[in-house]
């Protein structure tokens, strides 16, 4: 009788054992899922999508598999026209240089480049991949957000093209818009114009040609190196001479649909879904007029003679670009005949006014 009474005691025991145990691991996995849930919020997914909605409620969704644009050259460059010409078309917003993503591109690219410093960031858990995602949606961010949601997004910061090769890793469906220019012409403007450039000393021609010809050909071959399915070196002369053929062609490369506004970007600025200019960029007095020839040639006659006879060896990027180092002036090539209208407009214009 005892036997069994234990055995009874034994058997109640082991079922209340056996269901504390299954309570608990119950318990242990409601905690976990509930820990996993959140984290996931927490965490983002690497395909997660910026969501905006424009004046019109019209919703765009932005990932890092999105076409993005990105303009860029050495500053003077026409940068700044480019950008106009494309914002002037419905389904495209650039709008002004956000300054901060080619800083935070140089930051990067200096975490890299030291080895210590890389060392010290992979022993503290921040490796390649986690900077990478981090870079992702930091200029996705300042890209969609500073400013109005449209089909096709651009950025236009004149350097973002030195870091051209590790921007078409970050955004892979990404496509690039190298703006080159005579650098003569690019630096007579720095110079004239006043245009602060770090490490350019404004006081010389010569060291202007130099710090040129280093910054052009950084991004030049970066452009080679991603290839031209994905960079399009874009002739700022050629873009002025014949605007009509080389948007056709611009945008043809970009996979965008044809506007004829974006052959009159002068008449949509400051209007909605137009062009948005900064009062405090250089170029703005500039853009602001229709496509003209202007500042193709205002550099002749000022750089110092010493200057243009060292031309080729100061700048050798100028004849690997196919400009002549010692035409002076060089032939550029003839206007059409909307562009040779607009000029006339133009310095009329400016007569009119003095």
């Amino acid at each position: 009788m005892r036997v069994t009474t234990r055995r009874v005691l034994l058997l109640v025991g082991s079922v209340a054992a056996l269901m504390v145990t299954l309570h608990l691991g119950q318990q242990v996995l409601e905690c976990q899922q509930v820990l996993s849930e959140r984290r996931h919020r927490l965490m983002r997914p690497e395909n997660e999508e910026l969501v905006m909605v424009d004046a019109n409620h019209v919703e765009y969704r932005y990932s890092k598999d999105m076409p993005l644009i990105f303009i860029g050259g050495v500053p003077r460059s026409g940068t700044t026209l480019m950008r106009a010409m494309l914002d002037a078309h419905p389904e495209v917003r650039c709008g002004e240089e956000t300054r901060i993503i080619p800083r935070v591109l140089a930051m990067r690219q200096a975490w890299s480049k030291s080895g210590r410093e890389k060392m010290r960031l992979d022993e503290a858990g921040v490796t390649d991949q986690v900077l990478d995602a981090a870079m992702q949606a930091f200029i996705l961010e300042v890209i969609a957000k500073h400013g109005e949601p449209a089909r096709y997004l651009c950025n236009k910061d004149p350097f973002t093209l030195k870091s051209s090769v590790y921007l078409s890793r970050l955004f892979p469906n990404s496509k690039f818009l190298l703006m080159v220019r005579d650098g003569r012409a690019s630096v007579h403007s720095m110079i004239t114009r006043k245009v602060t450039i770090a490490g350019f000393d404004l006081s010389s021609y010569r060291d202007c040609l130099t710090k040129w010809n280093k910054a052009i050909e950084v991004m030049y071959s970066q452009c080679l190196e991603i290839g031209r399915a994905r960079c399009l070196p874009v002739y700022y002369e050629q873009l002025v001479l014949h605007p009509e053929q080389s948007m056709h062609n611009i945008m043809r490369f970009l996979d965008i649909s044809w506007s004829d506004t974006v052959l009159h970007h002068e008449e949509l600025i400051g209007k909605p879904g137009g062009v948005s200019l900064s009062k405090i960029e250089r170029s703005t007095d500039q853009v602001i007029k229709p496509v003209n020839m202007e500042a193709l040639s205002k550099w002749i006659g000022h750089i110092p003679g010493d200057v243009l006879q060292d031309m080729a060896h100061i700048a050798p990027m100028l004849a690997r670009l196919g400009y002549d180092p010692y035409a002076n002036p060089p032939n550029y090539g003839h206007p059409d005949p909307l562009v040779v209208n607009n000029t006339h407009r133009v310095t009329q214009n400016t007569s009119s006014s003095h």
